[in-house]
Parts: C-alpha cells; structure tokens; sequence
C-alpha cells in the first residue's frame, strides 16, 4: 500500500506550519543551550515539569506505536494496552525512588552513575551496549519505521522519507541540545494526542459507538488480562515480567531519564513522572480503540495497514493534516531523542574521560560533533533500509527484553541493598547479557531452520515476558551471590544512599504529589478492573485497595507540617 492517505492543499499547508513550528521552537532553544555542557547536555537543570512530563510521553511513542498498537488492537483487541498502563506504575517508580538519587549525585549519564555505585569496569558496560544498542537498534529501527510509515501514509519513497527525517530532526538536536528536544517534544506531544482523539472519534462512531463494537467483537477482544497460555500478553508475563522491562526502560534508560535531569529539583521532577503518567493513559484509547473499531469498520485489511486505512478514509480535509502531522511528531520525537542521548553518552561516558580537562565550550562542540556522526550513521544505513523487513524489525525490537533485566537488577539492587558491590554487578550485568544474547540467538535460528535441537526449541519458544523474569532472577543470584563472596563496598561508594531527607509526608508540594499519586494508582487499578474477564469482581477489590491505602497514608497528608 502506497500513498494511501491523499493530502488536501489545507491539509499540506497544516504540515508545512508544523514544521515551521518545530523549527521555530528548535531555532529559540539553540539560543540558551551552548553556553555549557549543562545546558547542552541536561537543559540548564531548570526546565518546568509540565514539558519534561509531556517529553517522556512523546520520547516513549513512536512510529510503531501508531501502527502497532492500532494494528494489535485490531488483531487481538485491548491487551497489548497493558504495557502503557504497567509504565503509568512504573514512572512512580522513577519520581518517587529513583530520581532523588540521580539528582543527588548531579550525573549526565546513567553509566556515569553506575560508576559512582559500584565501578568504572560497570559504567564502561553499560556505556557500550547503551551506545551500541541505540545506533544499531534504536536509530536504524526509527529510521526504518519512519520511511515505511511515510512511504505507506504520504506515499513518499523510502530514502526519501528517511532522509527528511534524518535532516528535519537532527538540525535542531545538534543546534538545541536536549532544551530543543524537550521543548519540540512538548508540542508534539500535544499533537498527537489531539490527532489520536479525532481520529478516534471519527472511528468509534463510525462503527456504531460503544454498544455496537462490544456487541460485534469477541469478549477476550475487551479484556486486558489473558490466559497464561497466551502467546503474546500472558498475565503472568504482564503481571511480573513487563515491570521489569518497564524498569529498565523508564528508570535507567539514558534516552529517558536524561530528560528528568533537566528537571530544577526533586519535586518538580516528581511532578513530570506524574504528568506523564497520566499521559500514558491515553494511548490504549486513541491508538489502540482505533483498531477495534477499524476491525469492525474493515473487517479484511490486514493490521498493520489498519491505522493508515482509516486515516485516508474516515477523516475529513483539515484533520487529517493534523492526524499525518501527529504521526510525524511521534517520528521526530523519538528520532531526536536517540541522537541527543546518543551524543550524551558518546561525549560524557567517552571523550570527557579521554580529555578530562576539556572546556566546557569543547564539550558542546563535541556533543554537536557527536550528533552530526549519528547523522551520518542514519544516512549510511539507507542502503540496508529497503532490504530490511518485518521480520527483522521485531528481531531488533526484542533484543531490548534480552539486554534489559540484568540492568534492571544490577539498579534496583544496587538502590536498596547497600551490602551488593561492583563484583556482583560486574559479574551480574556480562552473564545477564551472554544468557540473553545466547536466547536470542537460538530464537533466531529456530525461525529461520537452521537451530533443529529439542531443548533448544523449548527455550526459544518461552515466551519473552517469562524469559525476562527468569533472566532478571539468575542476574540477581549472581549479583548477590558474587557480592557476598567479595568485600564489602567502600565508604565512598555508598556515599549516594546519604540523600537530603525530605519531609515527603508534610511537605505542601509532596502532598499534592502524594494525592495525585494515590489518583494515579487507583486509575490504573479500576481500568485494570473494568477491562478484565471478572470486572465486578476486580473492581470491589481494586476499590477496597485504594480506599485502604487512603486511609493508611492521609492521615499524615493532612498533618499540618511541623517545624
């Protein structure tokens, strides 16, 4: 399918004024972000909450959000929508537990705070496969969905697409630095919400509303815990696995917990998780609804043609300008927060430890320099783009489920037990990584013919959910097993866990944290208990939770604050 969506002279005007914007916004940023590297690298520590919130929301969507959960929703319904609901839990992780430790030690990277906890040999671990990981997963897979995106949605050639994405994008990164990111990333964020509402809808009453679709589609379509035996969604894969990938992602992510750094204190950073948070309600509804209705709507095109189908046929000149452009926003914003990490980690993690008495107008430079190459990086894989397919962009999509639990383990351990030392992360983070890349390679060659071994067979079809769990637990064996062998930390290396205290219970902002905390929470749970096969059922529990938790924490919410 190309070219399925046609473009009204309005509809291409609306796109060329929302790249006129972004590059508006990026020009403005430029200004205040080469002073030094913390204005570079981190925004200047003092950018508001609402746009570091909507950043992480726009950072984490991206092309195959679009696509795929519209074309899952199609498929097989509401369960592929427990991912975001599991990362609205997990981004209170972040504000609440990992954050005060990541501004205490005033770090740029994630490896570089791996480093002040354990030891060099586990920031240059995770330096390399963060770096490794991103240009040859993150970059060439956001490059690759966006041109087929475009080639599908405008009709655009695939190169063609690649290359105005590479260009649109990486001008503003390596001129604004992350303030740009954010900043560009906070009106995106905004478009495509208000295009996945429209075009939600538009679809849902064409399908008859509501009533009519739970009428038409299968019950399992409407529940988003599935049997044990699922082979994409199992409940006990989402219930214990996708955490631990949310942990990793959300929590020690350099793409993603950079922008938090931006943040002018805790509180503040808290308040964006938060807000984000609550935006990653959303998309369950405005990506993934879509593709219910479309299943409904038309009933033979395959899945991943769903989102652009209905694009180019439900909506209306005007809207569907604004719908192709958030479509774009998700694009470029994903796009730009891959260099800009990309170039973080390269300069901080690398040059700044190969030429330590750089200046801070040198370091920009080289984070400019940096970015530029991840530019040029994304130009020299157009010639493998048209040869990559389907089947080899899931490939690269899942090799983060094989990487991420034992850094998941190596962070969270390493945060709440202070007897874990750099041995057994060391040690935890190279054995995690062997037993999943041997994973991944036997899944590889069991779909393609060439792995014949029975036991082998039986590990490749563990479903991925499942495998992190029994990765995440092995990580964590050795990591305590290996620290319990050796020495105990030193003084120095536990000097992070001496974080300010805060009067997290009676402060006035903390309260209000606290309360919209509790909100989020009970969202979540009530969602979970309205979308699931006993909704009744879940749905007292879920209450009776939130109103027990209420009345175990408000009591000191309304304490007045002492002095």
């Amino acid at each position: 399918m190309k070219g399925d969506v046609e473009l009204s002279v309005i509809d291409i005007t609306i796109l060329l004024a929302y790249f006129a914007v972004v590059g508006g916004i990026g020009y403005w940023s430029s200004k205040k972000s080469q002073k030094d590297s913390q204005s570079y690298f981190l925004g200047g520590s003092g950018i508001g909450w609402m746009a570091i919130g909507a950043s992480l929301f726009a950072s984490n969507i991206s092309a195959e959000h679009f696509i795929g959960l519209a074309g899952s929703g199609a498929s097989s319904g509401l369960a592929v929508g427990q991912f975001e609901w599991i990362a609205c839990i997990i981004l209170l992780l972040l504000g609440w537990f990992f954050v005060p430790f990541y501004l205490s030690t005033g770090v740029f990277t994630m490896p570089e705070f791996l480093e002040r906890r354990f030891n060099k040999g586990c920031r240059n671990y995770l330096s390399a496969i963060s770096l490794i990981a991103y240009i040859f997963t993150k970059v060439s897979v956001a490059l690759w969905a966006g041109a087929k995106v475009l080639e599908v949605i405008l009709g655009w050639n695939i190169y063609v697409g690649a290359i105005v994405l590479i260009l649109a994008t990486g001008a503003y990164t390596i001129f604004g630095g992350l303030r740009a990111v954010i900043y560009t990333d906070f009106l995106q964020a905004f478009i495509l919400i208000g295009g996945g509402i429209m075009l939600t809808t538009i679809a849902v009453s064409q399908a008859g509303g509501l009533g009519v679709m739970t009428a038409k589609l299968a019950p399992s379509f409407w529940s988003v815990w599935q049997p044990i035996n699922h082979p994409d969604f199992p409940w006990t894969g989402i219930l214990f696995g996708a955490p631990i990938l949310g942990i990793w992602y959300w929590c020690t992510d350099q793409m993603i917990v950079q922008r938090t750094l931006a943040a002018k204190d805790v509180t503040d950073a808290r308040r964006a998780t938060l807000f984000a948070g609550y935006l990653k309600i959303l998309p369950v509804f405005i990506l993934v609804l879509p593709g219910l209705a479309g299943a409904i709507i038309y009933p033979g095109i395959k899945p991943n043609a769903m989102y652009a189908t209905m694009v180019n046929n439900l909506l209306p000149v005007g809207v569907k300008g604004l719908v192709v452009a958030a479509l774009l926003a998700a694009l470029m914003s994903s796009l730009s927060s891959v260099f800009n990490s990309s170039s973080t980690l390269a300069v901080m993690d690398f040059y700044k430890e190969y030429r330590p008495n750089a200046s801070e107008k040198e370091l920009v430079r080289a984070g400019q320099v940096a970015t530029c190459f991840l530019v040029v990086v994304g130009f020299l894989w157009l010639p493998f783009i048209g040869k990559m397919s389907e089947q080899l962009f899931v490939y690269l999509q899942s090799v983060q489920a094989y990487i991420s639990p034992p850094i998941a383990v190596v962070f969270l351990v390493g945060l709440l037990w202070k007897r874990v030392n750099g041995k057994g992360a060391l040690a935890a983070l190279i054995s995690g990584f062997v037993l999943g890349a041997f994973r991944f390679i036997v899944e590889l060659g069991v779909k393609g013919g060439w792995v014949t071994n029975a036991l082998l067979i039986k590990l490749a079809k563990i479903n991925f959910l499942h495998f992190a769990i029994i990765l995440f637990v092995i990580s964590g064996a050795i990591l305590i097993i290996v620290s319990l062998l050796t020495e105990k930390p030193s003084e120095e290396k536990l000097s992070m866990f001496k974080v300010e205290k805060e009067e997290v219970l009676t402060h006035p902002a903390n309260r209000l944290n606290i309360a919209l905390t509790i909100l989020l929470v009970a969202i979540v749970l009530l969602l979970w208990a309205i979308f699931s096969p006993l909704p009744l059922n879940t749905a007292l529990i879920s209450i009776l939770l939130v109103v027990a938790l209420w009345n175990l924490i408000s009591p000191y919410m309304l304490k007045k604050q002492t002095e």
